[in-house]
């Protein structure tokens, strides 16, 4: 990059170290200041704040390289992370997740089994897992922007990946959630000029002459079941695309069931100021990511048009920019996409600290913490994370590699606890805790199996899982009647509740009032991956000049949203 672009870099990393010094009097305040901003901030800046954290730089990178590789195909690959989420967290689970009334996701285990050994336990299996997930994400993180950043500065990719991570981790150690949240939404707004830039820019270089020099069937949806043009090529793992297919519908679809998946989703939710507040963050949250998917086809397509000789398809992103941007203009995307990793970072950091200190910290502390305590050891659960996941990234040759492991392998052994622990009253902390223990180890096993596709590891290790939980359950105590009342009462879940139900004292007519909530909370969660899945299609087709597909996506995701006002909108507590 030259001067001017440099310079905008430079001031914008300033702008949020700044933001962190100016906050950090306010969030050092208590853990809650700390990790939920004091429950005060605005719906719609958490709900940016969750939306830019998963718009992040090496998931861009990777969902880049995916479409150069498969096409438009590549959208059903992110069921895998549950990219429709948002439909969930609209129709029911934001609110599930705010009545619970917790500091973190791993507390929230003591709402559900209580405070006994089985209830201490699954806590702690829940807060072993997100560290291990959150600090595997900082691995992750760490691979891409490396990568990212060697494209425009001469030094070694893994230097500048700690150099990057450093200043970001000093912001997010001054201020919690709350310089987080801030400097999200001023990321938002940064990364979504420079989407609409790159857009804009792709969609007028675009030429009849160029267009033609795309692949024959990217813009096609379809589901092949074999792919054998990739067979022997770097991107084997693919071939037999229909089974890949549907264990990644199946993953995404138990991973949104079973409730917020990265942990600092979670985490927003939690710190909205009622549970209407955490169904709007829900209905905003997948909003702001529309234009994520604008720019990469812009990307996409210019580099199929434009760029030969890539070697390396994580690479495509950085080379696009470095080739394409107009001087300044590349400054400012650039700032934007070191935004989206900040952000990211940010949130998987802060997320996974408040893990550390509140759950498997605190609980083993024999002398009561004070606040000012345990906000200075949360500086160093911070460092820890970090630390660890930077050694993850190291042991990492791809980003691909990371991404695979930890959403099908990882994912897949903790995915039926976190399901059956929202809708099967029998479920208690010892059935959680050994499905999820079990999984977690099946999933560090599979890391010395990695020439076995995805589509049997998935499987094996879901049904391992789901088996260690209901057998772990079944064979011991069930969870305290007072207790499962109390949450069946404030949390008014739906599924195989009904001798709980039955017990709770609700009357006849409230029952019959709750399975109706149950059914439009379903048509509501349909509607929403309607609208949301044709809302992410309408600005790629447009980008690309196929008009017609864009318009009919479009036509699509407004009468979902109508539909929504009537079934979602006009029903919210």
């Amino acid at each position: 990059m030259n001067g001017i672009d440099s310079a905008i870099v430079i001031i914008y990393f300033i702008c949020v170290m700044g933001l962190g010094f100016w906050y950090r009097k306010r969030a050092s305040k208590s853990l809650e200041s700390y990790f939920l901003g004091g429950k005060r901030l605005p719906w719609l800046a958490l709900a940016m704040s969750g939306s830019v954290s998963n718009f992040d730089i090496t998931g861009t990178m990777w969902i880049v390289s995916i479409m150069f590789v498969l096409g438009m195909k590549s959208m059903w690959h992110h069921w895998m992370w549950g990219f429709l989420m948002g439909a969930f967290f609209l129709s029911y689970m934001g609110k599930w997740v705010r009545r619970s009334n917790v500091l973190t996701a791993a507390e929230w285990m003591r709402t559900r089994f209580g405070d006994d050994s089985a209830g201490r336990l699954a806590r702690t299996a829940y807060a072993s897992m997100a560290v291990l997930t959150l600090a595997s994400f900082v691995g992750y993180a760490f691979q891409g922007i490396g990568k990212f950043a060697s494209v425009y500065i001469p030094l070694e990719p893994n230097l500048l990946a700690v150099l990057i991570i450093g200043l970001t981790t000093i912001y997010v150690l001054l201020g919690g959630l709350f310089s987080v949240v801030v400097s999200d939404v001023i990321q938002t707004v940064v990364l979504t000029v420079g989407s609409l830039i790159i857009a804009f820019i792709a969609w007028l270089k675009l030429t009849p002459e160029g267009l033609a020099k795309v692949p024959d069937g990217f813009t096609s949806l379809s589901v092949p079941w074999k792919l054998p043009e990739l067979s022997g090529t770097d991107n084997a793992q693919f071939e037999f695309f229909g089974a890949l297919v549907i264990v990644w519908i199946m993953k995404g679809l138990l991973m949104n069931a079973g409730g917020p998946a990265q942990m600092y989703d979670f985490q927003r939710f939690l710190a909205a100021r009622n549970e209407r507040d955490a169904a709007k963050i829900g209905a905003a949250w997948s909003v702001f990511l529309i234009v994520r998917w604008a720019l990469v086809m812009g990307i996409v397509l210019l580099a199929l048009t434009g760029v030969s000789g890539v070697t390396d398809s994580e690479k495509v992103m950085p080379l696009v920019l470095k080739d394409f941007l107009p001087v300044g203009v590349r400054g400012i995307v650039v700032a934007g996409l070191l935004a989206a990793f900040m952000s990211t970072f940010s949130s998987t950091v802060n997320s996974g600290a408040s893990f550390i200190v509140r759950d498997l910290w605190q609980p083993f502390k024999k002398k009561q913490v004070t606040e000012r305590q345990a906000v200075h050891f949360s500086y160093f659960a911070t460092v820890l994370l970090v630390l660890f996941g930077i050694l993850i990234g190291f042991q990492s040759g791809s980003i691909a590699k990371i991404w695979s492991w930890m959403m099908m392998a990882l994912g897949g052994g903790v995915l039926m606890p976190n399901v059956l622990r929202w809708y099967w009253w029998r479920m208690n902390g010892w059935g959680y805790a050994l499905g999820t223990f079990g999984g977690i180890l099946l999933s560090i096993v599979s890391l010395f199996t990695d020439t076995v596709p995805d589509y049997v590891v998935f499987p094996l290790i879901v049904m391992a899982s789901l088996l260690l939980s209901v057998i772990g359950s079944l064979v011991t105590r069930p969870v305290d009647k007072n207790l499962l009342n109390k949450f069946y009462r404030s949390i008014r879940p739906f599924g195989l509740w009904k001798p709980v139900r039955e017990d709770s004292g609700l009357t006849v007519s409230e029952r019959e009032n709750k399975s109706e909530k149950a059914s439009r909370s379903v048509l509501n969660v349909v509607l929403g991956m309607i609208a949301i899945a044709s809302g992410y299609l309408f600005p790629m087709y447009l980008v690309g000049h196929w008009y017609g597909r864009s318009l009919l996506c479009l036509g699509f995701s407004l009468t979902a949203v109508i539909a929504l006002k009537y079934t979602w909108y006009r029903h919210l507590d």
